[in-house]
């Protein structure tokens, strides 16, 4: 919940992104600049507490007095040298500061971001919540800048507390998002222990929640970054500790961690693939198709890749809950496979149908899936039922005027009923049972179903503001073309594969 502190700091930090802004400074590039500076400027607050018995944190105090010092081409290059020095690190110093840049070009703006906004504040004497919450909260104004991209690494925090709050994490677990991006299920399932077991925690299930019982994987630096941040901020590792953000391609290898809890929303988009600089200066980019031992199928769909690392990393027994867009429901050849192996191997249970409007990255048709892990049992399918609730059907939400809130999620979970035997679960008009049987006969064993019927296209009384049904013919055509895109490079690869073999 935001607190009246928590708003005045991000107001406060917020207002001067205009001004940089202007000098051609993106919303998600001035929030990696705080970053920065905010670590330095805590770093500098408790080394004149005298609270340092490692020399890295007491060289982030110097560093910060250095900026504070220094003028003119003098900053800028004291700022630049800071930048790479941390850079280098191999811990979550690392992480944070790895191949940082400085964005802000005019010296005089940063003298001013550090004096003014940041140094007059007394951060360390800040609560955890009014930190963690002011760098959430700035994170997701980030996310609004449609433009920078920075929306595909922001999932938003109503669905992110429903999935923890159905998944139940608990102090025992480790907890995994293979694709982090800024952190968000990490921190969600970290409060949710802490509130739900609080005094309980046992000192050497504190010690795992603040470290190694929560790990996250990102591919991107400047996300990474933000992630380990913004664990930091909320009291979740250590600066000169192992980092808990791995920055690495998490579908290259098989995972080292076997996490009893996965939570995560992989990225958008059909195709893994690389950007290539050649000699002449030319950018290209490399498809790249991941060979992988522990995958049921080989291909460079990373959607499709994605569902099987999951399934390949979580432990036994294990639980997961993962944001999928439509085409991993019914996409044929690898597709089916993957749906018929998940199937059999695993429980698959519960299948949430999301309305569009609520994503930042535009044209997204997505559900959530859960599924559980357990021991091998090859004569049986795990999966008995897939209970689907659609929230698709009749809900339009903007980004805008009329958001997502978490009370329009509620009536799932009490349908879910975490916690409980899924035999205690009750069919309704939007939540209905399909048996193993009947999802494997269904063509390519497509799991994109829907039974309700939109009362808007029905009912004159019910038809929509002129800018709902605009978005919405948007989000359709965007999709559309997403998933011609997908037939087309299907067909490609295909075409490949088939002179390949010749």
């Amino acid at each position: 919940m935001s607190t009246p502190e928590t708003r005045r700091l991000v107001a406060k930090l917020w207002n001067y992104c205009d001004v940089l802004r202007d000098d051609g400074v993106s919303t998600i590039d001035y929030v990696e600049q705080l970053t920065f500076l905010l670590f330095l400027k805590m770093g500098h607050e408790r080394a004149n507490r005298g609270k340092f018995s490692d020399h890295a944190l007491k060289s982030v105090g110097d560093a910060w007095q250095s900026l504070l010092d220094a003028e003119g081409k003098e900053l800028e290059q004291t700022y630049n040298d800071v930048l790479w020095e941390f850079g280098r690190r191999k811990d979550t110093l690392g992480v944070i500061f790895r191949k940082a840049q400085n964005r802000i070009q005019d010296p005089a703006k940063l003298k001013k971001l550090i004096i003014d906004l940041i140094d007059k504040e007394k951060w360390s004497s800040q609560g955890v919540d009014v930190k963690g919450d002011a760098y959430e909260e700035l994170l997701a104004k980030g996310a609004e800048d449609i433009k920078s991209g920075a929306g595909q690494y922001f999932t938003p925090r109503e669905l992110i507390s429903v999935m923890v709050d159905c998944i139940q994490p608990g102090p025992d677990d480790v907890i995994c998002d293979p694709a982090c991006g800024t952190g968000g299920f990490l921190l969600a399932a970290h409060d949710y222990i802490q509130r739900h077991y609080g005094e309980r925690l046992t000192p050497e299930q504190r010690d795992r929640l603040a470290g190694e019982g929560i790990r996250g994987v990102e591919l991107v630096d400047g996300t990474a970054r933000l992630a380990a941040m913004n664990m930091l901020l909320h009291g979740i590792g250590k600066p000169t500790g192992r980092s808990l953000i791995e920055v690495k391609d998490a579908l290259a290898e098989p995972s080292h961690i076997y996490p009893s809890v996965v939570l995560a929303n992989p990225p958008f988009g059909r195709k893994s693939s690389i950007t290539i600089v050649g000699e002449d200066g030319r950018v290209g980019r490399e498809d790249i198709e991941y060979s992988r031992q522990d995958f049921w199928v080989t291909t460079k769909n990373k959607q499709l890749n994605f569902v099987q690392h999951i399934a390949s990393m979580l432990g036994i027994p294990g639980r997961a809950a993962v944001v999928l867009p439509d085409n991993v429901l019914f996409e044929g050849g690898a597709g089916e496979t993957i749906r018929r192996r998940l199937l059999k191997q695993f429980d698959v249970h519960t299948l949430l149908r999301l309305p569009t409007g609520i994503f930042y990255a535009g044209g997204v048709k997505a559900n959530v899936l859960f599924f559980d892990k357990k021991p091998a049992r090859p004569d049986v399918p795990w999966t008995s039922k897939l209970w689907v609730y659609d929230f698709r059907t009749g809900q339009h939400f903007t980004l805008k005027q009329n958001r997502l809130t978490r009370q329009h999620l509620d009536d799932f979970v009490r349908c879910y009923r975490p916690g409980e035997p899924r035999e205690n679960r009750i069919e309704s008009e939007r939540f209905k049972a399909f048996t193993y049987d009947e999802l494997v006969a269904r063509d390519k064993v497509n799991l994109d179903i829907t039974w309700l019927k939109d009362p808007s296209l029905e009912d004159a009384d019910s038809l929509l503001s002129p800018e709902v049904i605009a978005r919405e013919i948007v989000e359709d055509l965007t999709a559309a073309l997403a998933e011609f895109s997908g037939i087309a490079e299907a067909l490609e690869q295909a075409r490949e594969e088939a002179s390949s073999s010749k």
